[in-house]
Order: structure tokens, then sequence, then C-alpha cells
């Protein structure tokens, strides 16, 4: 660790690896510890709208003069960025529209700028990345040789692949209230947490600093451990997602009984039961519209053939699947995502209402995926003038957030602002 951290201890393992646990006990919603990222970079599509330095959102941020696409709070916020944000700067004022390095380049180069090199907790050797991943690897490795060379010294091919290969088992989503990507960043302290698909602990992000609260009660000795998933799917799901992402399969009680899946598989119940063959076409077809789904994603200016990819997938399943079923939530979903770009508000509503109805059955108690449903309908109906439902929403979203994100986070300010003007 990089500091000690009271209450808490590193162990090393044979199974698992370095990993943290507690000294003494911890209760829900108690802060464990809070860290600064070690390196972060904000998401180019959030520039404009939030400091480039401490990610915060809001209106009348300064630009820097030279490149005229950074942003900051103020002064203070800019020049404690420069050391970071002068690795771009002249660049994108040389490279102008051509200017397009990853987000995970962007990253790099920032952690090569320190000098400093921390010891990651997960190493991630290139020889076992799968194809696509190396392609996408020596993609981002061009990029930081093209639009980075200037400023760092880059060191070989073969140290630039375990870097990379590093930060992508060791990096962090920041994400806003209601789980928009807002950037990147890494957290040595934070990447000592291993996984299970039964918290112990949720890491939420105010600004930059990433804060670890416990979602148990917690007992001397027991191991502080985190999803690194989304804990929504079913046991081979998830443990099909994390064998591509970081390389392990999760041992868990909930991997080992598997007592979740048949709630979160649910099918129609029929006169005639549904064939087994039946039931495992329907899956293979909801995973497979899914991956498309996610590919169509990518291009703009499709949200009509989202949507209608949406509802043809949700008719399809609904012949076999009960609307508690995790693949019919996942498209009702994105159905509510695309009618909000849509600004169809009456559309997003009439599938983030359903969605609501299963999703704190099916989720941990101070889950953020359920607490941004929950801001986002409340937002929403607040917009239509609706606002007891309104003010129910938000205060379902309030009462998991004070959990997950301490009772004073700003997003909690903002939240209560919000009700209090209405």
């Amino acid at each position: 660790m990089t500091g000690s951290i009271d209450g808490l201890e590193m162990f090393s393992s044979p199974e698992k690896g370095r990993g943290l646990r507690v000294s003494r006990a911890f209760s829900v919603g108690e802060l464990l510890f809070s860290c600064p990222a070690y390196s972060s970079v904000l998401s180019v599509t959030e520039r404009g709208s939030c400091c480039d330095l401490c990610f915060r959102r809001k209106e009348g941020l300064a630009r820097c003069g030279k490149c005229k696409k950074a942003f900051y709070c103020n002064a203070s916020c800019q020049k404690a960025d420069w050391a970071m944000h002068r690795l771009e700067c002249s660049a994108m004022v040389a490279f102008g529209e051509n200017w397009c390095p990853s987000e995970t380049s962007r990253l790099v180069a920032r952690i090569l700028a320190k000098k400093v090199r921390h010891q990651f907790n997960k190493d991630c050797p290139f020889l076992y990345l799968m194809d696509c991943k190396k392609e996408r690897t020596e993609l981002d490795i061009a990029g930081l040789g093209r639009f980075f060379s200037k400023h760092l010294e880059v060191p070989s091919h073969k140290d630039l692949l375990t870097l990379f290969s590093q930060v992508a088992c060791n990096g962090f989503t920041i994400e806003d209230d209601e789980l928009s990507h807002m950037g990147t960043a890494v957290y040595p302290d934070v990447a000592l947490i291993n996984h299970s698909c039964q918290p112990s602990v949720i890491v939420t992000f105010n600004g930059t600093l990433a804060q670890v609260r416990a979602v148990q009660d917690m007992k001397p000795g027991d191991e502080v451990l985190i999803s690194y998933i989304d804990l929504l799917y079913p046991t081979d799901d998830r443990n099909s997602r994390l064998r591509e992402s970081y390389y392990f399969t999760c041992n868990c009680l909930e991997c080992q009984n598997k007592q979740k899946d048949k709630v979160k598989l649910k099918v129609r119940k029929q006169s005639d039961p549904i064939e087994p063959q039946v039931i495992s076409n329907m899956t293979r077809y909801a995973k497979n519209t899914i991956r498309e789904f996610r590919a169509m994603k990518s291009t703009k200016n499709i949200l009509f053939e989202l949507l209608e990819m949406c509802e043809q997938s949700l008719e399809e399943m609904g012949a076999v699947f009960e609307d508690s079923n995790v693949y019919v939530l996942h498209m009702m979903y994105q159905a509510m995502g695309v009618c909000i770009y849509m600004q169809d508000a009456d559309g997003a509503l009439r599938y983030g209402e359903k969605v609501a109805r299963h999703y704190s059955k099916l989720y941990h108690p101070y889950s953020l995926n359920v607490s941004s449903l929950y801001l986002k309908l409340g937002r929403i109906y607040m917009a239509l003038g609706r606002h007891s439902a309104g003010i129910n929403a938000l205060t379902k979203a309030m009462a998991i957030m004070e959990v997950a994100h301490g009772k004073d986070h700003q997003y909690l300010k903002d939240i209560r602002k919000e009700l209090s003007q209405k």
C-alpha cells in the first residue's frame, strides 16, 4: 500500500495474490478509506462540462487559452493540471481535428510522465489477451507514440505492452451520479481490493477522489471485496466477463451455489412447460442481440434503429421470458436510454418503470445501478411536472446514495437542492 490506512491491512495468498482485510469492525455506510487518483484523465466527451483536473461538473468553466479544448474551475485547477495538460496542449494545437488518442493512451501518457511507477496489483501478460484486445492495445501504443512522444521518454514496446495491459486490469472508470462515463483513473490502493459477486464494499468517486465504503457490516479479519463487474447477470455470464477482462473465475459462494440464477433467468409459466431447447435458443438469441446492440451503439445517428432493435427483441423474448428475466430487463433499460436521447420522456418512463419493479429485487440493496435508475426516473417525472412521483423516486435514490456515497457527498447536496426548488 502507498501508506498505512487505519483499520486495514494488506495480505497475500497463493490463490488471490495481494488483498486487503479489515483489522477492526466497520458498519454499513462507514468509510474504510479514500485516496486521490495516482493518475486520471477526463473523457473528451465531457470537456466543456467538467473541470479537466477535479472533474467537477459546473457552468462557466475557464478555457485553456492555448488549445481552447481544456476547461477548469479556476486558475488554481488550471495551474495544478499543467504538468499533465502540457502533454496534450501543444499536440492538440498541432494536430487539430486529427488529434485522437484513445482515453487509455492519454492515461498511460500521464502515468509515464510521473516517472515513478507504482506496482500494480493485477498483472495481465500481453500473451493472454484476446486477439481483438491485442489489436486494440497495439493501436493504443501507436497513438501514444504519435501524439505524446514529444514530451515523453517512451519505453520499449515490450514494457508498453505490459503497462497497457496492467492499466486495463487496474484502471477504474469514474462515473457520475447517473453512471455516465466521465473519465478513467488509476488508484493503486483501491486496486489491491479483490473481486467477489457478494461484495463487502463499494467504490464511489467524489471528483477524482475514490472513496471505499462498507455495504455489509464487517468484523476484524473480513476481506475487503468489491465487484469488478455488473452483478445483474447470471453466474456463467459474470464469469465469462471476468475471464475476458480480468483473467480469472470467481469462486464466491454465490458463484458456487448459483442461487439467484433461477430468478434471473425466469421463463413464462404456461399450461405446457416450455421445452429446454426453446429456452436455450432464446437465451442464445438474447446474448447475440445484446452484442449486436453494443456494436451498433458506437455508430451515430441510428437512434430509431436502436429503438426498433430493442422493441423487436423484447417482443421475441416476451414469448418465452418473464419481464423479470435479466435479458429482458437489459433491453428495456437500453430502450429507456434511447428514449432519453430522443427526448421521448413518456417512452423512457414506460420502460424505466418496468425495470424499476425488478431491479431492487435483483441487485444488492446499495447498488448504484438501482440508485441511478431512480435518479433518471425522478428527474424525468420532475421535468413532466409529476412532482409527487419525482420526489418518491429521488428519495429512493438518496437512501442508497447516503450509504454508497456518504451523506455529505456533492451529488446528494445537488439532489436536495433539486427537491427544495420544487
